[in-house]
């Protein structure tokens, strides 16, 4: 769920109560990660902590908790017998009820995660209930940092808060932009794909035609070609345009910007031959070149239908992201030896 501060606002909006489920730690195998949420009101929900018994069993004591006038509950889930699941793992969960006196923290949560900024939940357990701010990342934290109680990092079987203890959820996994130039069938599909994804969609087509499509913002291809060039280093870009010669000055625009992590042509392997002649022929060295990725996709799904085009797309930009973040993370480390 990419913003589950809106989708509580939501909620009370409507003059719904609700509650937020939040997996502070695991141990073992477990279905999803410390730091997911979900959001859960008498008759629906928003995000998933991994599905199957666990997952119903906690929405149920969610919608229980609605009922009553407790605030929060810390529960520990064994995945094992007693849920009839094998993950074999733990979960400790912060089930809380939310009501219009959380408005103002929530809309600051909603705000940042619109606008891809890291910060900190902080709760502080206070006597029967929960007091919540939202802070900026401290400088000094790294990312990926974990949620930590008290100033220790949260466990899923270890000492539970005391009265003044502070919870600490970073929420710093900013989502890098995606800039998709096409939108056309595969465009459509790719768009569709990346939408629950974390990635941020740029949407771009110079036909008047495809402004009727959510998402797309149409533009002359000098303006998309300055998109191009001024990407960003952490950006994934994908070309897939009505127009060969577009794609051609798009993809050349990328390479003398130079700033992306990800530059990926659709087409074939004869388009591939082409475009790579023609941009040494302009200029372009033979590493440079080397950066564009064509074709796009896993290489091993061959399929050409939109969908699976999509399917393929977005699984190979996760695994980018992740080899990514895998590289920061071992950079951090040997930093701090």
């Amino acid at each position: 769920m990419s913003n589950w501060a809106r989708q509580s606002l939501a909620r009370l909006a409507e003059g719904q109560s609700l509650a937020l489920v939040t997996i502070l730690a695991t141990e073992g195998s477990a279905p999803r990660d410390a730091g997911t949420k979900m959001v859960v009101w008498a008759d629906g929900q928003a995000g998933t902590i991994g599905g199957g018994n666990l997952e119903h069993q906690v929405a149920e004591q969610a919608r229980k908790m609605l009922l009553t006038s407790v605030h929060f509950a810390l529960q520990d889930y064994p995945l094992g017998p007693l849920l009839a699941q094998c993950c074999g793992g733990r979960v400790r969960l912060l089930i809380e009820r939310l009501d219009r006196t959380a408005v103002d923290w929530l809309t600051d949560a909603a705000r940042r995660l619109d606008a891809d900024q890291p910060f900190e939940v902080r709760t502080r357990f206070n006597p029967g209930a929960l007091a919540k701010t939202i802070a900026p990342v401290a400088a000094s934290s790294p990312e990926g940092a974990t949620i930590t109680l008290g100033g220790e990092p949260a466990t899923a079987r270890g000492a539970r808060p005391t009265l003044g203890d502070v919870l600490v959820e970073p929420q710093d996994l900013p989502r890098p932009p995606v800039l998709l130039f096409g939108a056309g069938h595969v465009g459509q599909a790719v768009a569709r794909a990346l939408e629950p994804l974390p990635f941020r969609l740029a949407w771009y087509d110079t036909r008047p035609e495809t402004s009727r499509i959510p998402g797309v913002t149409v533009g002359a291809p000098a303006e998309l070609a300055a998109a191009a060039m001024g990407a960003g280093p952490d950006a994934y870009i994908l070309v897939m345009t009505h127009d060969h010669n577009l794609d051609y000055a798009l993809t050349s625009a990328a390479l003398a910007g130079g700033a992306f992590g990800y530059l990926g042509l659709i087409g074939s392997d004869t388009k591939k031959a082409r475009f790579l002649s023609r941009l040494r022929k302009d200029g372009f060295g033979d590493g440079t070149v080397a950066r564009v990725t064509c074709p796009i996709g896993l290489p091993h799904l061959k399929n050409k239908a939109p969908e699976v085009i999509a399917v393929s797309v977005a699984a190979d930009l996760l695994m980018r992201l992740e080899a990514a973040r895998r590289e920061r993370l071992k950079d951090l480390q040997l930093a701090s030896l």
